[in-house]
């Protein structure tokens, strides 16, 4: 199996993302993948599925993988059913950072517990 083959699930995820600037080329048995992600959780995306392929130190891909907006974490569609807690949990582990979701999104929400699908919300670099 060639190295592009074998990381091909990560660059159709990059795809999926709509990584800028995607370049990938192959020098012997290293794959090189270069590209801009919007933010860093979709940076962070696309190395959890490099790891999951090649292990935690893969050695035959190298990855230049920059990131766009630096000011937030992500920027969250909200779905409905959803909650701050749930939002906070998926993007931190950690219901209970749902107050800094909110904190960060004070500008278009007046109460945690209150908040409406298709909303674009913030959610913070901690």
């Amino acid at each position: 199996m060639s190295v592009k083959a074998k990381y091909q699930p990560v660059l159709d995820l990059g795809e999926q993302l709509g990584i800028k600037d995607g370049n990938v080329s192959v020098e012997g048995d290293i794959l090189k993948v270069k590209g801009m992600a919007k933010t860093q959780y979709e940076k962070n995306i696309i190395w959890d599925k490099i790891k999951e392929i090649g292990g935690e130190h893969p050695s035959d891909i190298k990855a230049n993988i920059t990131v766009e907006d630096e000011s937030v974490y992500h920027r969250h569609i909200v779905k409905s059913g959803e909650s701050l807690s749930k939002i906070a949990k998926h993007y931190y582990g950690d219901p209970m950072k749902y107050k800094q979701i909110f904190s960060a999104n004070t500008n278009i929400l007046s109460n945690p517990d209150v908040i409406h699908p298709e909303q674009v919300l913030v959610i913070p670099n901690l």
